[in-house]
């Protein structure tokens, strides 16, 4: 009998996924997890009724997350990320080779341990690389508290439901400003515009009032049902979103020009270009 697993994120919106094998279906200590296999999507990854990843599109959204602020920034040597324990956003960081630290904060070590076992080709090492700092706390807490200050946060979070929810407040906005060095960038997962438009216009008026420089960018993943992804952006450096393909091209030369299935500088530069319908949402 065939298993069809459904994503309840949208009051409105659901979509199923057929699940060809089952590899792990329980509830952690704080949210539910199930991980199957799909004819179309490879492996996925769900917590609490949503698709997290799938191993067939995972590269759109992991590069976008890490490569568009990194690249931005040019010189970021410490980056911290928020959420993430699949551990792709981290991968895609640690092939920056400026950098020289990468913490990740995830409040789940299950989703750590799980995807080390079912994922392992999503952080590909970068768990075991050197310069990884691997903290489990909830990611309020850790930014409030750190004393360290980052060049880049990246905050890889669930949607603004369960544990996540948090890591859509104002407050938790001010302590990310707080932590990051002067010309640092903040970047957060924000959602589909479509579907949850008051969710980044709500984050993105946060950032208006906080940052010098706040906006979005999109990328389409097609496992995120429903729009493109937006990546809600916030600086007080207001040139970092504004390079040329030419500049961004140099950086990436100099980064060592590693491969990439998504970013290039022309998609990095195109991603700001946002749609009306979402340009209304986010411009102040």
């Amino acid at each position: 009998m065939e298993r069809w697993v459904e994503e309840t994120l949208h009051r409105g919106f659901r979509a199923r996924l057929r699940a060809d094998r089952v590899l792990f279906d329980s509830q952690t200590e704080l949210q539910h997890l199930i991980i199957f296999e799909t004819p179309d999507f490879g492996r996925v990854m769900m917590l609490d009724g949503v698709v997290q990843l799938s191993t067939k599109d995972e590269f759109v959204y992991h590069e976008m997350m890490a490569h568009v602020p990194l690249f931005a920034h040019g010189k970021a040597k410490k980056v911290l990320v928020v959420g993430g324990g699949d551990g792709g956003v981290l991968r895609e960081v640690l092939r920056h080779p400026q950098v020289k630290s990468a913490t990740l904060c995830e409040i789940d070590r299950s989703v750590i341990d799980l995807c080390r076992a079912h994922f392992p080709e999503i952080s590909q090492g970068a768990y075991d690389d050197k310069r990884t700092r691997v903290v489990i706390a909830d990611g309020t807490k850790f930014v409030a508290e750190t004393k360290d200050r980052f060049d880049a946060i990246l905050v890889d979070s669930t949607d603004p439901i369960g544990p996540g929810a948090v890591l859509f407040t104002k407050e938790f906005y001010t302590t990310c400003r707080r932590a990051l060095k002067p010309g640092g960038v903040l970047v957060t997962q924000n959602g589909l515009p479509f579907l949850q438009g008051p969710e980044l216009k709500e984050s993105v008026g946060y950032f208006h009032a906080l940052f010098k420089d706040a906006y979005a960018y999109m990328a389409t993943t097609p496992s995120y049902f429903g729009d493109a992804m937006a990546y809600g952006w916030a600086s007080d450096d207001k040139k970092l979103r504004r390079h040329s393909c030419k500049k961004l091209a140099k950086r990436h030369e100099k980064a060592g020009a590693f491969p990439t299935r998504y970013w290039n500088p022309e998609v990095q530069v195109a991603a700001f270009a946002l749609p009306n319908y979402v340009r209304n949402l986010v411009e102040a």
